[in-house]
């Protein structure tokens, strides 16, 4: 992915109805060739898509937790996947290194509801102990942005 197709890539994380014609104002090219980069881009697996950002809150779901959740036994990835992403809360799940085996970050309605998912979470048959944490309030939520590479002392040669 070279400097213009960060550029494109920027200018859709910001607006992703924007017309080819607008990001290709922006960025110097034409809108075919703005529609060609964006085709490869997702064909290429960068772009996975675009999508409407919803408030969780605004749907009535502005109850959150992050699940440490600890497996019994050797349990592979696809296994706690499998488990959670019958559970509706689990807005996503990681597999992290340290004394959990996975983080589950999981959205409700409200804090009964987020205790009867934590119940359901727990009942999983993969899951030897869980440790939760609600969220007070988001400080910072942003989607990653591409941009050029800032430099870095510490990867330059010194002469």
């Amino acid at each position: 992915m070279n400097e213009l197709d960060q550029r494109i890539v920027s200018y859709l994380v910001r607006d992703a109805r924007a017309s080819y014609a607008e990001i290709g104002h922006d960025v110097g090219l034409s809108a075919p060739a703005v529609k060609r980069r964006v085709d490869r881009l997702l064909d290429e697996g960068v772009l996975r898509g675009f999508t409407a950002v919803v408030d969780p809150e605004a749907l009535g779901w502005g109850t959150e937790a992050f699940v440490e959740m600890r497996c019994a036994g050797n349990v592979s990835p696809a296994r706690i996947r499998g488990a959670v992403e019958g559970l509706p809360e689990v807005a996503a799940a990681y597999t992290v290194s340290g004394a959990a085996d996975a983080i589950v970050h999981l959205r409700a309605a409200s804090i009964h509801h987020m205790e009867s998912a934590l119940e359901r979470l727990r009942a999983l048959e993969i899951v030897e102990s869980t440790v939760s944490t609600v969220v007070l309030s988001t400080l910072l939520e942003r989607a990653p942005v591409p941009s050029a590479r800032t430099s870095n002392p510490h990867e330059q040669g010194h002469a």
